[in-house]
C-alpha cells in the first residue's frame, strides 16, 4: 500500500470513490458501514490539493482505494456547514486552548473503499494525514453525523479521537472530534 498527496492526475479516481460512497449516491446495502456527506466538485478537488495540499490518498497499486481530505478553515469557510463550526470555535475548548482558525483545522471527509475498511488503511491513512498537518495546526477537529455509527467507532475507538461536543445544523445531529497532532496514531504502521 502507498500513502501519498494527491496530484491533479488523482482527481478522477478520487471523485470515483466519492460517487460510490457519497451519502446521496451510495446504495442503500452499503450505507450502514459508512458514507460522506461533504460532496466535491473537480475544482474543489483542484484547489485542495493546489493551495493546501490536503487531499492524503492510499493507493493499491495504481487503483486509489481511500482518500481523506485535510484543510484550514479559509478553505472550508464557504460550506455553511463549516461556517457555523468557525462562528462555534471561540466557544469550543479542546486540550485547554480556546479553538480559533490558527491552531486548528477541519479533518475529514475520509473514505474507504469497502474492500479495505478494518484493515490498517484507516490508521495509516489518518497518520499520514496527520503528519501532513501537523506542521502547520497542534489541533485536528472534525464531525461525524450522529447516524454514521461505523465512522463514529473507527475515529474514536481506533484512532482515539476525543468527542469535544454534538452540535445540531441542518436538522442533523452531529460529534464534534478532535485530536492533539503532536501525538502519532496508534495502530499506525507509517
Amino acid at each position: 500500500m502507498n500513502y501519498r498527496n494527491a496530484t491533479l492526475n488523482d482527481i478522477p479516481g478520487i471523485a470515483e470513490l466519492q460517487q460510490k460512497y457519497h451519502v446521496l449516491t451510495i446504495n442503500d446495502e452499503d450505507k450502514k458501514d459508512g458514507f460522506v456527506t461533504t460532496l466535491f466538485s473537480e475544482e474543489q478537488f483542484k484547489e485542495l490539493i493546489e493551495k493546501e495540499n490536503g487531499v492524503a490518498i492510499a493507493c493499491d497499486d495504481d487503483k486509489i482505494i481511500a482518500y481523506v481530505m485535510a484543510a484550514s478553515w479559509q478553505f472550508w469557510s464557504k460550506w455553511p456547514l463549516f461556517q457555523h463550526m468557525i462562528s462555534d470555535l471561540p466557544y469550543t475548548e479542546y486540550l485547554g486552548k480556546v479553538l480559533s482558525v490558527e491552531n486548528s483545522y477541519q479533518y475529514g471527509p475520509i473514505c474507504i473503499h469497502k474492500d479495505y475498511r478494518g484493515t490498517d488503511v484507516l490508521p495509516n491513512i489518518f497518520e499520514f494525514s496527520r503528519t501532513q498537518m501537523n506542521k502547520r495546526f497542534p489541533i485536528l477537529i472534525t464531525f461525524i453525523n450522529k447516524i454514521n455509527h461505523r465512522s463514529y467507532n473507527a475515529h474514536t475507538n481506533k484512532l482515539g479521537l476525543d468527542v469535544i461536543k454534538s452540535f445540531e445544523f441542518n436538522n442533523n445531529q452531529y460529534y464534534e472530534l478532535g485530536y492533539d497532532t503532536s501525538k502519532k496514531t496508534k495502530g499506525s504502521e507509517i
